[in-house]
């Protein structure tokens, strides 16, 4: 029931999401006095519909995505002579350019205004500081650093050695250990395949248990397969100033967390079918399935707390509004950042034939922009068909 009320949750989430999106679009042509005739949730069938004045507003049966339709939108669309003032592509380059920067701008706006408020009332999460004794010790050996233990995955060197949780580890191959970092060091030092003898201090009396340990191969890493303690971790509610401090900051990382996938995208897509999908930033990108399938985990984990699950869903809703935000701004068809690129060379090829004297040649002809735009439409689906088959044969995993 947990699993399917995340999955409800995030629908929820992404049908919003799209609405705040063709709302700035809806608002700010309404505002220049455009003509827009429908604002819909949605695609395929009409559920449910109502008119307000002189836009439809309604429900369609595919909850993925929606739209709002303004009147003129590009100078191909045939309008009536009556609606012709009041059409998109006659208005002005500024307000145009605001119209279609609104949705945009308002995923990037609520974003922000959803991390204040989780800032405010929530918390910032803290750390806490990483001690050198066992939380927990992995029962596998996984196949990637990001992967779950399976079925036929061999048991871990922790596990054959009798490593237990709560044991404080004190040396790692006779290199004396004082907290994690040098634990993590040690280990990269060492190699895998070698033997090496790890003494850790057990029980109330503290005494010193020798053990030994065959190190595993991940992904070509020496692996021992324990966890450490975390103390003094937790949530920190803090004011308006520092809040909007860490909106800002929470927005950056993610925006360049974004770029990273970007660059990484095009090595990760031959694998990701394989085991190893999540061991790179481009792997760990999903689809529609794959993001209502993670939400569904959040809320089925049974390790987290209720405030864990509520922090991990709504950062899940603010990377799919900063998301759905940058991909819009990239310049291309039938992009918004497409559109604002053609309004860009409309207004720069304007002032080029004003310096020289020349009139200025009107809006572009867009039937010649009609074959890239109809590639990037192909590109996009057949990219976003990829991700679900992706994610429903080898779906993304929370991390242990």
């Amino acid at each position: 029931m947990a699993f399917f009320l995340g999955a409800v949750a995030f629908v929820v989430a992404l049908l919003a999401t799209v609405m705040l999106h063709e709302g700035g679009h809806l608002l700010t042509a309404k505002r220049f006095g455009m003509k827009a005739t429908q604002y819909f949730v949605g695609f395929g069938p009409t559920l449910w519909s109502t008119r307000r004045g002189e836009t439809e507003y309604g429900v369609k049966a595919i909850p993925l995505g929606g739209y709002v339709k303004i009147v003129g939108y590009t100078p191909l669309e045939e309008i009536d002579e009556a609606d012709r003032p009041r059409a998109f592509y006659r208005q002005p380059a500024p307000r145009r350019a605001v119209v279609i920067g609104a949705g945009v701008a308002a995923n990037f706006v609520f974003a922000f205004v959803l991390l204040m408020v989780m800032a405010m009332t929530i918390g910032v999460r803290e750390p806490g500081a990483v001690t050198s004794t066992v939380e927990e010790v992995s029962p596998c050996v996984p196949a990637t650093m990001q992967s779950a233990c399976a079925g036929d995955r061999p048991a871990s060197p922790a596990a054959l050695a009798g490593l237990r949780a709560g044991d404080r580890v004190v040396s790692f191959n006779g290199t004396p250990v004082a907290d994690w970092k040098g634990i993590t060091e040690a280990i990269g030092r060492a190699e895998p395949g070698q033997t090496v003898q790890l003494v850790v201090q057990r029980g109330d009396a503290g005494r010193e248990v020798p053990l030994r340990v065959t190190l595993a191969d991940v992904e070509g890493r020496p692996f021992v397969g324990m966890s450490a303690k975390v103390v003094g971790g937790g949530y920190e509610r803090t004011g308006p100033l520092n809040a909007a401090v860490f909106a800002a900051n929470g927005i950056g990382r993610t925006l360049a967390g974004i770029g990273d996938v970007v660059v990484d995208l095009p090595s990760a897509i031959p694998r990701l079918f394989s085991p190893d999908r999540e061991s790179t930033p481009g792997g760990q990108v999903g689809s529609v399935v794959g993001a209502t399938d993670v939400s569904g985990q959040i809320f089925a984990s049974e390790g987290a707390t209720t405030r864990d699950k509520i922090a991990l869903f709504l950062s899940l809703v603010v990377s799919l509004n900063i998301f759905l935000g940058a991909l819009n701004l990239l310049p291309l068809l039938p992009l918004d950042g497409g559109h604002l690129a053609v309004v860009g060379y409309e207004r720069a090829r304007a002032g080029v034939n004003r310096i020289r004297g020349r009139p200025d040649p009107g809006t572009v002809d867009m039937t010649r922009l009609l074959p890239l735009t109809y590639l990037v439409v192909l590109l996009l689906v057949g990219f976003g068909v990829l991700l679900i088959l992706a994610d429903l044969f080898n779906p993304l995993r929370l991390p242990e």
